[in-house]
């Protein structure tokens, strides 16, 4: 795993707990939620390749 991959997934799971603790304090937000998977996903491409 390279360093960016790695790198991308400390930001993914860093925008796991900020989406949660969001819903926990202000409600849930559909978009927030959205942008994270797309996120989840981008990162697993990302490590997929391997080549990045």
């Amino acid at each position: 795993m390279t360093g960016s991959v790695k790198a991308m997934a400390v930001i993914t799971f860093a925008a796991l707990v900020a989406v949660a603790t969001y819903s926990v304090a202000l409600g849930s937000n559909g978009w927030l939620w959205f942008g994270w998977v797309v996120l989840g996903l981008i990162t697993i491409g990302m490590a997929a390749s391997g080549n990045v």
